[in-house]
């Protein structure tokens, strides 16, 4: 097998910009681009290789094809067949709805689904100006929440953040967040499009419409634990991992390299995923295939890359997760 790149899934959403097609550098007209998926095996959305000897193939077919090859033998089997990891970039030139996503037990029991945790990195903010919620602010019941969904001030209750590039946060399911105007960010979550949707400004659709609100859906699957700072705290280093997140779900460091690494997956038992935020770099595995990595791009490297060998242009900065 060999480093795979896959082809953006562009989203236009009723709160996106126009930042994703040029940070891409992608040859296409699309506006108000609020996603681009950028590994995904969520059924309908199932990313697309965009070059080599499987170029066509989508990321179901290749699960089916190189089963623990791909993904790593245990997460095979953990994650049934399925691969467990979606990756976005957001752009939002308008607030998110306040949102939240249930957890395995519950997104199962409902939905024959997994749940959603997830993580955010900011790679951007608009003129210095973007804002986020994660977590409650202050000790409510559901009963209280159900109340403040009603009577518009649901946003009281919640953590308001001002965010600069290289900010992280962790948003295990249950945790109530929205992305806030200004953000763009690389998300890293479960494979799972659940999402309840608890408040939405009082924002109207093309059509006029509000927008669905889940209110008694999202009552149970709240976590209702308040905590002082939902930030996640790293001290940035040049040329060595640092690691964001450890969770049963991902992994996640970040790498701002100026000088060439060689990295040593041989006691992995998983994939692994650069996602690229600034400069370019050019990757060789152990088995001599070459891909270079420029920012905006995400390459899916299988489970039986043993070695990678990564040569920045200048200077480079990527995430690297696995599960």
């Amino acid at each position: 097998m060999y480093p795979l790149k896959f082809k953006p899934i562009l989203k236009s959403t009723l709160w996106g910009g126009e930042r994703i097609i040029p940070f891409k550098q992608l040859d296409c007209q699309q506006e108000q681009v609020g996603e681009s998926w950028e590994i995904s095996d969520v059924p309908g959305d199932e990313s697309v290789v965009a070059e080599g000897a499987d170029a066509g193939k989508n990321l179901t077919q290749l699960m089916e094809e190189y089963k623990g090859k791909l993904v790593g033998e245990e997460n095979y089997k953990r994650f049934q067949g399925k691969f467990p990891l979606l990756i976005k970039f957001i752009d939002a030139k308008q607030d998110l709805s306040i949102q939240v996503h249930p957890d395995d037990e519950l997104a199962m029991k409902r939905h024959q689904s997994m749940g959603k945790t997830e993580m955010w990195y900011i790679i951007d903010n608009t003129g210095g100006q973007a804002h986020l919620y994660s977590g409650l602010k202050k000790q409510i019941t559901p009963q209280e929440y159900a109340d403040m969904i009603e009577n518009n001030t649901i946003c009281d209750a919640l953590d308001k953040y001002d965010v600069q590039p290289g900010d992280v946060f962790f948003l295990p399911a249950g945790r109530i967040h929205s992305i806030g105007a200004g953000c763009f960010l690389a998300e890293i979550q479960q494979t799972s499009n659940i999402t309840y949707r608890i408040y939405d400004f009082n924002r109207r659709d093309k059509n006029g419409n509000l927008r669905e609100l889940h209110t008694e859906l999202s009552k149970d699957a709240i976590d209702y634990t308040v905590s002082d700072d939902y930030r996640t705290h790293y001290e940035p280093r040049k040329d060595e991992p640092v690691e964001l997140v450890s969770c049963p779900y991902f992994t996640t460091s970040v790498y701002n390299l100026t000088e060439t690494m060689n990295m040593d997956y041989s006691e992995l038992d998983s994939f692994v995923i650069y996602i690229c935020m600034k400069g370019a770099c050019t990757v060789t595995d152990n088995e001599g295939n070459r891909i270079s990595v420029k920012a905006g791009e995400s390459v899916l490297f299988p489970a039986t890359t043993q070695n990678l060998e990564v040569v920045p242009e200048g200077e480079v900065s990527f995430l690297e997760t696995y599960v």
